[in-house]
């Protein structure tokens, strides 16, 4: 299987993973009279086939253990089933940081959703595995809660431009957080212990998890949904194509940028790969704010809010990396 040949390669696969992950909501946001629990199908399908194709091209260069087919032979079916697990728990979470950029945008939701993330995961990954710096673990928690904080402080301050305020969107990017937060254990299990899935093969699994959960979690959302009214699959087979291909490349976007931040972490360090790759939700408020003008017209104080959430969230992934590193 491919992995990075340099330090620098393996940089450039963390960069371009952080900007995937912060980028891939865009195709979202350009759709036009498509609901977002139909566009997830095709972006359920996209994360799916993406991570197939790598696995099956940068991850079988060889026919050695490695090589995707022949680790998914080999490995154990418990590695399997627990990183299935991580991509249902994933898909839910996701699933509700859509709804959350459909009601709020992408400039709150990402940073409030996975703010709280890197919250519950870091406090999670402690507690399981008690490992680096105690100190900077804490300050870095508290600096991501501060900056979550001044992110919920700043789209309340909209109600002041006369825009609708949503306390229900605030609610979906907390739970999407803590949820967010959840599903990696799973994964890390699966691409640890005994037979281990590789980089390429636990993305797939983790892709196919999400895929097949869409049939209970995105089902519910379309019966029940969090916005608007219930909506059935003849919306799917009418939809724009322009609304099927974006949620293909939303997908395909943020399979590729998983991909490269799992190979390129397994090869150098995770704490340098975590530290970038979690960059993407400033990636994902600077879209919003510069290119959807999601704060446009917003006052001095709101502005001031923002400011503070980047600096704050800066100061929380450098200090959990510190912790790690």
């Amino acid at each position: 299987m491919f992995t990075p040949p340099s330090l620098t390669i393996a940089l450039l696969m963390m960069i371009t993973s952080a900007i995937c992950w912060g980028s891939w909501a865009n195709t979202y946001k350009g759709v036009k009279n498509y609901r977002f629990e139909l566009f997830y199908w095709d972006y359920a399908i996209g994360i799916f086939l993406i991570s197939l194709i790598l696995a099956l091209t940068m991850g079988s260069t060889g026919q050695d253990a490695s090589s995707f087919l022949n680790n998914v032979k080999s490995a154990d079916t418990s590695n399997i089933v627990s990183t299935l697990i991580g991509g249902a728990i994933f898909n839910l979470a996701n699933l509700l940081l859509v709804a959350a950029i459909d009601m709020a945008g992408l400039a709150v939701a990402f940073p409030v959703s996975i703010g709280i993330a890197l919250v519950v995961g870091t406090i999670l990954s402690y507690a399981l595995q008690p490992k680096g710096n105690a100190m900077f673990l804490a300050i870095g928690v508290a600096c991501a809660l501060i900056a979550v904080i001044l992110d919920g402080k700043a789209y309340g301050s909209l109600a002041s431009t006369g825009r609708t305020v949503s306390r229900k969107s605030i609610v979906t990017c907390v739970v999407s957080g803590v949820l967010m937060g959840l599903w990696n254990p799973f994964t890390a299990y699966g691409a640890t212990r005994g037979n281990a899935l590789t980089p390429y093969s636990s993305v797939v699994f983790l892709t196919l998890g999400a895929l097949l959960s869409c049939f209970l979690w995105n089902l519910y959302f379309m019966k029940k949904p969090l916005v608007g009214e219930p909506v059935g699959f003849s919306g799917f087979f009418s939809g724009p194509p322009s609304g099927h291909l974006l949620g293909l490349l939303g997908g395909v976007i943020w399979g590729t940028g998983t991909v490269f931040n799992v190979v390129a972490g397994k090869a150098t360090a995770f704490a340098i790969s975590y530290a970038i790759g979690q960059s993407a939700p400033m990636v994902a408020a600077l879209w919003g704010v510069l290119a959807w003008k999601e704060f446009a017209g917003s006052g001095p104080r709101a502005k001031l809010y923002l400011t503070l959430m980047f600096v704050f969230y800066a100061l929380a992934i450098l200090l959990v990396a510190r912790a790690n590193g």
